[in-house]
C-alpha cells in the first residue's frame, strides 16, 4: 500500500472505530455557503476593495481558515466537497468545469449521509455536478434542490450559455422561469428553509455570486457612491459591479444569520463558508443576458495566480467556520482541503459509513475545536487539467505537463516568488513520489455511461 493511501486507511480505521453513542452525539444544524470565484483580496477581512461587514463579524467571532485549499475550478471543488474524495477519482471530466454527471448515481454524499441520520437536506443555488435534471441535487441526497443545474447563469435572465442547456433554472429537477435577481432568490430560498425549523437541518448554499456575469441590484452599487476604482470608465464600471456583488453576497449571509437567530438556534448551528476557487481578474461574459464584460474583476493579491492555476491565488481561498460556544475565535493556520469537510462533519454528527467510502479527506474536527495537539503534516493533492500540486508541511510542488516542476516553501515564501526546485532536488523527488502515488487512484477514462453525452 502506498504511503498516501496508508495514511487514509489509518484515518478510516480510526473513524469507523469511533464509539460515540447516538444519545451523546451533538447534531447541530449546518449552514454551508460556497461563494463562486471569490478572490483572496475581494473581502474586508483581507483588506480588500469590497465591503463585507457581516462576514467580517463571523470571521472575528469564529475561526478564520487561513490555509483552506480547494481545486482551481468549480466542478472539481464541488465534487470533493460532496464526496470527501479528490475529484479525479471519478474520471477526467471532474478535473474541469463540466456539465456531465460528476459522480455515479448512488455515490454516498455529504447530503445523503446527513439525510440517513435524520437531517432535512436542502440545496439552493448553483449545482454544477450534472446539468441534466436526473443528475440534480435530488439524485444525490437532497430533499429539495433549487437554482441552476449548470455552472453559471445570468443574474437577471437565469440563463446559461446559448445551446441545449440555456434554460437551467429549476426546482427539484423541474425547469421553470422565474423573475428576480438570482442571488436574492437563492438567498430567500435558504431563509425559507431555515425558518421551516426542521432541525437538524443541512442547508447548502452554493451561490452564483460572484461568478460572471457580474452584476447586482442598484442598492448594493450605492454602497460605493464616490469610490474611484479606476480612471478607465469600463474598468470603473466593472469593478463597481464586482464590489456590489460581493457586498450583496455578504448581505445575504447576514440575512441567514438573522434567520438563524430568529428561530432560536444560533448556538446550535455550525456555519461554514468557502469559495470554490480563487478569483479571476478579468473576463468576457459568454452568458445569455445584457450584463457587460468584466475587464477589472477580482483580486487575489498578494497571492500569486488566479482561478484555473495551481498557484496559491487559484487554490487557497477565503474561508471560515463559526459556531458560538463551540469554536473559539482565532486564525487557524493548519492547511486543510475542501475534501476534509465530509469526514469532519461525519465525525461531528456521528455518521458512520456502512462501508469504506475511500475518503481522501481527513476529519479536522479535533483541530478546529482546539482539542488536538499539533499533528504530523499531511499531504494535500490538487489535480487539474494539465498538472497537479502536492503540499506537504511547508513545501509545495507544482508539476505541469509541459513545464519543469516548481518548488516553493510556503512558510517562508507564501507568495511563491522563488522557485527552489533546482536547489532542492531531494525535496522535489520526495514530493514527486507522493504525486505519483496519489495519481494512481485517478481515473484516466470517462465512465462508459457518459460517453457521447453533451459536455
Amino acid at each position: 500500500m502506498t504511503s498516501a493511501r496508508l495514511s487514509i486507511a489509518l484515518f478510516a480505521a480510526f473513524t469507523f472505530g469511533s464509539s460515540v453513542s447516538d444519545a451523546e452525539q451533538v447534531r447541530p444544524n449546518i449552514l454551508l455557503v460556497v461563494a463562486d470565484d471569490l478572490g483572496w483580496s475581494d473581502v474586508g477581512w483581507h483588506q480588500g476593495f469590497a465591503k463585507t461587514p457581516h462576514m467580517d463579524k463571523l470571521v472575528r467571532e469564529g475561526i478564520e481558515l487561513d490555509q483552506h485549499y480547494v481545486q482551481p475550478v468549480c466542478t472539481p471543488t464541488r465534487t470533493a466537497l460532496m464526496s470527501g474524495r479528490y475529484p479525479g477519482r471519478f474520471g477526467p471530466h471532474t478535473l474541469a468545469p463540466s456539465n456531465l454527471r460528476a459522480m455515479p448515481l448512488g455515490t454516498v454524499t455529504l447530503a445523503s449521509a446527513l439525510k440517513s441520520i435524520g437531517y432535512a437536506t436542502y440545496q439552493t443555488g448553483k449545482w454544477h455536478l450534472g446539468s441534466k435534471p436526473q443528475w440534480g441535487p435530488n439524485a444525490f441526497g437532497f430533499d429539495h434542490g433549487y437554482g441552476t443545474l449548470t455552472g453559471a447563469a445570468d443574474p437577471w435572465t437565469h440563463k446559461y450559455r446559448r445551446g441545449p442547456l440555456e434554460d437551467t433554472w429549476h426546482r427539484d429537477g423541474k425547469l421553470f422561469h422565474e423573475q428576480g435577481n438570482a442571488t436574492e432568490l437563492v438567498a430567500a430560498e435558504a431563509v425559507r428553509r431555515i425558518e421551516e425549523k426542521k432541525s437538524p437541518w443541512f442547508v447548502y448554499v452554493p451561490f452564483h455570486a460572484v461568478h460572471t456575469p457580474v452584476d447586482a441590484p442598484a442598492q448594493y452599487k450605492k454602497l460605493y457612491d464616490g469610490v474611484a476604482f479606476h480612471d478607465d470608465p469600463a474598468k470603473q464600471d466593472s469593478r463597481l459591479r464586482m464590489a456590489a456583488m460581493v457586498s450583496q453576497l455578504d448581505a445575504k449571509i447576514g440575512e441567514f444569520v438573522a434567520a438563524i437567530e430568529r428561530t432560536g438556534v444560533r448556538n446550535d448551528t455550525l456555519i461554514i463558508f468557502t469559495s470554490d476557487n480563487g478569483g479571476i481578474e478579468s473576463l468576457k461574459n459568454a452568458y445569455v443576458g445584457d450584463v457587460g464584460d468584466s475587464p477589472l474583476n477580482s483580486e487575489n493579491d498578494p497571492l500569486r495566480g488566479q482561478k484555473a492555476t495551481l498557484y496559491e491565488g487559484g487554490t487557497r481561498v477565503c474561508a471560515f467556520a463559526n459556531w458560538p460556544g463551540k469554536l473559539a475565535p482565532r486564525k487557524h493556520a493548519q492547511p486543510m482541503h475542501v475534501v476534509d469537510w465530509f469526514p469532519t462533519i461525519a465525525e461531528l454528527v456521528g455518521y458512520k459509513p456502512v462501508k469504506d467510502l475511500s475518503w481522501d479527506g481527513r476529519s479536522q474536527w479535533a483541530a478546529l475545536n482546539a482539542a488536538a495537539t499539533t499533528e504530523e503534516p499531511r499531504a494535500i493533492y490538487i489535480a487539474a487539467k494539465g498538472g497537479q500540486s502536492v503540499r506537504l508541511g511547508d513545501w509545495k510542488l507544482i508539476a505541469a505537463t509541459k513545464r519543469k516542476p516548481e518548488l516553493y516553501n510556503i512558510a517562508s515564501d507564501p507568495y511563491e516568488t522563488t522557485d527552489l526546485a533546482s536547489s532542492q532536488p531531494g525535496k522535489v523527488a520526495e514530493l514527486e513520489k507522493l504525486r505519483t502515488e496519489f495519481r494512481v487512484d485517478d481515473l484516466d477514462k470517462l465512465p462508459a455511461d457518459l460517453e457521447g453525452e453533451h459536455k
